[in-house]
């Protein structure tokens, strides 16, 4: 009964990243095209936990924390783009001597 329950979770995740993929694709900003690219790398996530579920393994959970932190860095990056029109200032952090 449980593996019924996660195959179709699986199908309702992938629908799920459709229809991000149609919101990245068609726009109609650029904000919501990377709040579309942030949905699905949290769906791909989802997924991926779903299918160690399936497959009774704790293997994938490394996985799951590298695609989190690119996720996390990608999002960050897109977001201070738009915010300043770049990611990294030069000279912030550095020290006058």
């Amino acid at each position: 009964m449980l593996n019924g329950f996660l195959l179709v979770s699986l199908i309702l995740l992938s629908l799920a990243i459709l229809g991000s993929m149609f919101r990245l694709l068609a726009g109609p900003s650029i904000p919501d095209r990377i709040a579309a690219l942030d949905t699905i790398g949290i769906l791909l996530l989802a997924m991926i936990a779903v299918i160690g579920m399936l497959n009774g393994t704790a293997a994938y959970l490394d996985i799951i924390l590298v695609i989190g932190i690119l996720t996390f860095i990608g999002t960050t990056a897109f977001a201070r783009y738009m915010e300043r029109g770049v990611v990294l200032e030069s000279g912030d952090d550095q020290t006058h001597r």
